[in-house]
């Protein structure tokens, strides 16, 4: 069965829809519906990343901080629903089959909820 009958068949499962896209993303490397963009750049070229400067860890910085306080402010005129499923897309938020548990991943989630809770404090 194919990935788009097994979502139509499914429709009715806003839990499994959410697993699907994001064990898409975990099996594409966050790719759309038609697969990963391989062949872009050549495997051969090097991409060496250079070192991000101080100065651009401050703008970094700067940028979550707005995003973040944005995204607080999205919240808040949330519906109850919608906060329930971002708490709920937290728990999703899992190392790939195989792989352990990394202290980043759980204070991704751990933020996720924070934004929530912190949303609820502007909520009329």
């Amino acid at each position: 069965m194919s990935d788009k009958s097994l979502v139509s068949s499914n429709s009715n499962n806003p839990a499994l829809q959410r697993q699907m896209a994001l064990s898409r993303w975990d099996n594409e490397g966050g790719a759309g519906p038609d697969g990963p963009h391989k062949g872009l750049v050549p495997d051969e070229v090097s991409t060496e990343i250079p070192e991000l400067t101080n100065t651009e860890l401050v703008q970094l910085r700067i940028r979550v901080i707005a995003l973040e306080n944005l995204v607080i402010t999205l919240l808040a005129g949330a519906s109850d629903q919608q906060l329930d499923l971002a708490r709920e897309m937290a728990t999703y938020i899992s190392p790939r089959p195989g792989f352990t548990q990394h202290p980043l991943t759980i204070q991704a989630a751990t933020q996720m909820v924070s934004l929530v809770d912190r949303a609820g404090q502007f909520r009329e």
